[in-house]
């Protein structure tokens, strides 16, 4: 554990935690913009959680602490995820946790322990939502690990921090075609596991469309406050993962004050330019019909695979 592993801890969760309802904002005011309308403004899912954290929690009747427990568990395994993963420093404070497998395995617990409380709840619609949210967890999950493996290949470790030192210490990688096979599968994981265009769609209500929408409809007050805060979360990890293991530069080294302060700024700014990016793509995506997503999440399947055997080959 270093100085600067322990200074990472403290300073992603916080730069995360507040900056992902922004990233939220910033992007739905992108997509405003472009499809003609005005915005509600950047800051607008933050008072959205204010509002929602004001009111009172109300549980439907009939369900079970799974139901309760899944927001708190949600964010907490997403907490966990900001405190190793290497956003800010190449230093982990627990780094044994920033591992690939264990990083993946707390990301799908969150996931898993919503799609439960979709089924606590006894609804069509959280039903119906539970068991899409698992049909594609099990496709996307093998393509993030492997994917990521890939990159592990030519390091000898499958330590995320030691992925992302190795890329700064040799840029080369970058480009080589290991990479950019990795990334474009690891684009369409994030899609994905973030409920994005073209497999789900966070703006609408429909019943025939929903995914993560139709397990969360039960959820109220700040037990919704904090699925919609944990699922920010999420896309802003997502997002900075793909980042940092891609684009690395920026990421502080040392515990330098002056390179922390580089690092926070940097992240923020890739992710906030990522983010952009996949909400202007959005514009020009129409939603695939659900019997679809699968053969899109088999192809970034193969990619990843492909990616494995470049690396290999490589190495």
């Amino acid at each position: 554990m270093t100085t600067a592993g322990l200074v990472g801890a403290v300073v992603q969760p916080v730069l995360i935690v507040a900056g992902a309802p922004l990233l939220v904002g910033l992007m739905r005011q992108v997509r405003a913009k472009l499809e003609g309308r005005a915005g509600a403004g950047v800051g607008q899912p933050w008072r959205d959680l204010r509002k929602l954290f004001g009111k009172e929690r109300i549980t439907p009747r009939g369900t079970s602490e799974v139901f309760r427990v899944a927001p708190l568990l949600l964010v907490a395994t997403t907490l966990v995820v900001t405190v190793v993963a290497p956003f800010v420093t190449t230093d982990s404070a627990i780094d044994p946790a920033a591992d690939l497998f264990a990083v993946v395995a707390l990301l799908a617990l969150g996931a898993v322990a919503l799609a439960l409380a979709g089924l606590d709840t006894g609804t069509a619609f959280g039903g119906m939502g539970a068991s899409r949210e698992m049909t594609i967890l099990a496709l996307v999950e093998p393509t993030l690990l492997v994917a990521i493996f890939a990159l592990s290949v030519r390091v000898g470790s499958t330590n995320l921090a030691a992925i992302v030192a190795a890329t700064v210490h040799d840029p080369g990688r970058v480009i080589s075609p290991a990479s950019l096979l990795a990334a474009v599968a690891l684009v369409v994981v994030i899609i994905a596991e973030t409920g994005r265009l073209p497999v789900d769609n966070p703006s609408t209500h429909l019943e025939l469309t929903m995914v993560h929408e139709a397990m969360i409809l039960e959820y109220a007050g700040p037990d919704l406050a904090l699925v919609e805060l944990a699922s920010a979360m999420r896309l802003s990890v997502f997002l900075g993962l793909l980042a940092n293991l891609f684009l690395p530069w920026g990421i502080a080294t040392t515990a330098a004050p002056l390179a922390l302060l580089v690092g926070v700024v940097v992240l923020a700014v890739k992710v906030g330019l990522l983010g952009v990016m996949l909400a202007a793509g959005e514009v020009f995506l129409a939603k695939l019909r659900l019997f679809r997503v699968p053969e899109l999440l088999a192809g970034s399947f193969v990619l990843a695979l492909l990616a494995v055997g470049a690396s290999f080959f490589l190495a």
